[in-house]
């Protein structure tokens, strides 16, 4: 007697393939997760212009139909995955004193800008940005939220110890905090940061908040 094999359109092309649950498609995370992480893949190796649906599902290992029953466009699906960037954000630092929490955001934060993927994912996406306010968008959630919310809890504890004034410009603050290591990172792609700069940012930043 031979027996029929349903198919799932989430499940790995190179495996046998189940019958989905009656009534509500099931999305597998195991499958989700994939597909994020063949987007940064993909994104890093191609760039978005180049970048497509087929590709993407053929680096997670799954059909075009998994990736489709969970994102209808590429566009859709590279806002998510950058807007959910904003959401991870980063520890804040807790040293007890301003310039030690600003010198190990910075050497957080200058390991992940100097990751192979983010290295060649975020300029890539700075140049779409130019071109698509959707993107644009994502991408200033993405790296502002994270660092806004790591940096106002570091000035919060900082206001809290005395170190600097109550009532602070929190976009002038950030600026000063983040600019210069992404400008360095990012923007002029500085392969190697000088011997002693974290430390130097970080007591340079240090005073400049203080004076404001």
């Amino acid at each position: 007697m031979l027996v029929r094999m349903t198919t799932n359109a989430d499940e790995p092309q190179t495996r046998p393939r189940r019958r989905a649950p009656a009534g509500a498609a099931v999305l597998r995370e195991d499958v989700t997760e994939a597909i994020r992480a063949a987007v940064f893949e993909e994104l890093a190796a191609v760039g978005y212009a180049r970048m497509s649906i087929e590709g993407i599902a053929r680096r997670a290992g799954v059909g075009k139909t998994a990736v489709y029953r969970r994102w209808r466009s590429k566009l859709h699906l590279v806002l998510d995955v950058v807007s959910a960037l904003a959401v991870q954000g980063l520890l804040a630092p807790d040293t007890g004193a301003l310039e030690s929490d600003l010198r190990l955001l910075y050497e957080v934060t200058s390991r992940a800008l100097r990751h192979p993927v983010a290295s060649q994912i975020l300029p890539d996406l700075q140049a779409e940005a130019a071109r698509n306010p959707e993107i644009a968008e994502a991408v200033q959630k993405a790296l502002r939220d994270g660092q806004e919310g790591v940096a106002s809890k570091i000035l919060v504890a900082a206001e809290q110890r005395g170190e600097v004034r109550s009532g602070l410009d929190d976009e002038l603050a950030l600026d000063l905090i983040s600019g210069p290591l992404y400008w360095r990172s990012v923007v002029i792609r500085s392969p190697k940061l000088p011997k002693g700069y974290l430390d130097a940012l970080a007591r340079g930043t240090a005073a400049a908040l203080k004076a404001l």
